[in-house]
């Protein structure tokens, strides 16, 4: 993904909604969502009109910020949706939900999805047995995601397991955070997928 130097807590509030960028920071009353929800800017609280093309962008930035990728990325997990014969926009959530770095965060081993990618490149997990530090690997049903051995006393996953409790985890996962690992029981529904994205405006930004 490509660097971020503002605060990201404005990405949320450009998009009207959680983002839950500064992990666990996000559930306090520190959360400047919370504080100003409104746009960021001298014209954030003016009541605007959005064209059509608009609100089809907001949908896309939102999905794409929510999973901190970039847009080249973006674009080519819509293309890989696209050209499966799944809904694309349903197919489109599912791939991103199964993104390795989400699924860190969301069994609760990195309090952000951006902290999980730096922990995945650091070699702190596991999957299968093996070693992976590609964030964005394509996990499955029935693999196991684990904590590397001598990771397991590591500050940043034990407060992002004592964290946890603030969030639940889906039930298309399976966490056991005493063992330190988490298994994928099966892909994801669209009702299990919690961000509140209307996909079929995304797929109608990249049919224009």
């Amino acid at each position: 993904m490509s660097c971020v130097t503002n605060s990201v807590c404005k990405l949320c509030r450009r998009e009207n909604m959680k983002l839950f960028l500064k992990g666990d920071r996000c559930y306090t009353d520190k959360c400047a969502f919370e504080r100003r929800p409104y746009p960021p800017g001298q014209h954030g609280q003016s009541r605007l009109k959005f064209s059509e093309f608009a609100l089809q962008l907001r949908e896309k930035q939102k999905a794409k910020r929510y999973y901190g990728l970039s847009e080249k990325q973006f674009r080519k997990y819509f293309h890989m949706a696209d050209a499966s014969k799944a809904i694309t926009g349903t197919e489109l959530l599912k791939t991103l939900e199964l993104r390795l770095d989400n699924v860190v965060y969301t069994l609760g081993f990195a309090n952000s999805r951006r902290e999980a990618r730096q922990l995945i490149g650091h070699n702190h997990f596991l999957v299968n047995g093996k070693r992976v530090n590609i964030a964005s690997a394509i996990v499955k049903k029935g693999d196991v995601i684990e904590v590397a051995q001598k990771s397991k006393e590591l500050a940043t996953i034990l407060s992002a397991i004592q964290a946890v409790s603030r969030r639940t985890v889906p039930s298309w996962l399976d966490a056991n955070h005493a063992a330190f690992k988490g298994t994928i029981k099966d892909a994801p529904t669209r009702d299990e997928v919690t961000i509140s994205v209307e996909e079929s405006m995304i797929v109608e930004y990249y049919s224009r």
